[in-house]
């Protein structure tokens, strides 16, 4: 696995999620992790027009690749919503 530089994992994610509330007192990991999590429960629509967890993870993925970012900091953001998408799942039974 990469080694994680969570500052500019973070500043990479802002440049794909441009209007994207990311700061608060929490490390730069724990806002990373919450953002991407946000985001594939897709806490930021409105609950009719929401998307199931797989097409938000299907979207965020299409996303990360077709974005401008360095062949690592995709790796480690994929892998990042990999580990996010199982721990919702097992959260949720589904």
């Amino acid at each position: 696995m990469l080694a994680m530089d969570y500052e500019k994992i973070l500043d990479e994610y802002r440049t794909i999620w441009n209007n994207r509330r990311l700061q608060s007192d929490q490390s730069t990991e724990d806002i990373l992790k919450e953002a991407i999590q946000r985001d594939l429960k897709d806490e930021n629509s409105h609950p009719r027009a929401r998307r199931t967890l797989m097409e938000k993870y299907y979207l965020a993925t299409k996303r990360i690749l077709e974005a401008s970012l360095t062949t690592e900091s995709k790796i480690i953001l994929l892998q990042l919503h990999m580990e996010l998408v199982e721990a919702i799942q097992d959260e949720t039974g589904k």
